[in-house]
């Protein structure tokens, strides 16, 4: 299996990474069921902290399922619309990163490759506000609360690296400049356990080099990540999505890491997701 494959069963699982950052008004009136295709490129830091950016380019179907009692993908991996009241939802978070090759990275060249890593954990997103304009729509405040356990895996086996807890501030908005455009902005910090600091900032004896000393890391705070995206409605079936961001890395726990490089680092991605086929029946946005 190739490194992008499981991040395709991520989309899968997901419906689109960004798609989910499209606005579900209580009216709104959507397929029981969908399936399409995802495309996207994304630009990243190789490592939070990195001091370079590496792109990655994929493409694969999607799936989504809106039950009238579990709902697969539609904004989230798996949720449980019996427990999905009008302010709150409890629901499962997902986030998934790239592998990367470390001799291609000036940094940490000659040390072990950065595996895929995935993370899984419980969500609770809870509504805080909502709001009407004349002009722009309808707009939504959450707070959400997530915890994820996290792994890395080279394909041959998988490794447990701690866990992380992200609480997310996210503003939502249908209507932005159109009837069928979206705005979303998200602020995020993150705290991870020393094994994931481990994995990503600690230098053992063995790497140590001239410009590289050996370092033990430790958990605590990674960063604050504030992320912005737009989708808009390209035709009637296909939509497209773009987005960006910044993590702020300032006051992190492994900022004296040789391998922690910036205190500010930036994201890029842009996606399309094509709706090929979807049932007659609909149901509730949300």
């Amino acid at each position: 299996m190739s490194r992008v494959s499981l991040f395709v069963l991520s989309i899968l699982w997901c419906g689109s990474t960004f798609a989910q950052e499209d606005i579900k008004l209580e009216e709104d009136l959507r397929p029981v069921w969908e399936v399409g295709a995802f495309a996207a490129a994304f630009n990243n830091p190789a490592y939070p902290a990195a001091g370079q950016n590496e792109t990655n380019v994929i493409a694969t179907p999607y799936g989504i399922y809106r039950g009238k009692v579990l709902r697969v993908g539609d904004g989230s991996i798996v949720r449980a619309v019996a427990i999905d009241k009008s302010w709150y939802e409890l629901d499962v978070s997902m986030a998934a990163s790239f592998g990367s090759d470390s001799n291609d990275n000036d940094t940490r060249h000659g040390m072990p490759d950065l595996d895929f890593i995935f993370e899984v954990g419980p969500q609770l997103k809870m509504r805080i506000a909502d709001f009407e304009f004349a002009e722009h729509g309808r707009s939504e405040l959450f707070f959400n609360l997530q915890a994820r356990a996290a792994f890395s895996t080279d394909f041959s086996g998988i490794n447990h690296r701690g866990y992380v807890f992200q609480p997310q501030l996210s503003y939502v908005q249908k209507g932005w400049l159109s009837e069928k455009t979206a705005l979303s902005i998200r602020l995020s910090p993150s705290w991870a356990t020393e094994d994931l600091q481990d994995y990503f900032y600690q230098v053992d004896t063995d790497y140590v080099t001239a410009e590289r000393g050996s370092y033990d890391a430790k958990g605590g705070y990674m960063g604050t990540n504030l992320g912005i995206s737009v989708s808009f409605e390209a035709t009637n079936d296909i939509r497209v999505f773009v987005g960006g961001g910044m993590t702020f890395h300032s006051g992190a726990a492994n900022i004296n890491s040789p391998i922690f490089v910036d205190k500010s680092t930036y994201g890029l991605g842009v996606g399309m997701v094509w709706r090929i086929l979807e049932s007659k029946e609909l149901v509730s946005g949300r």
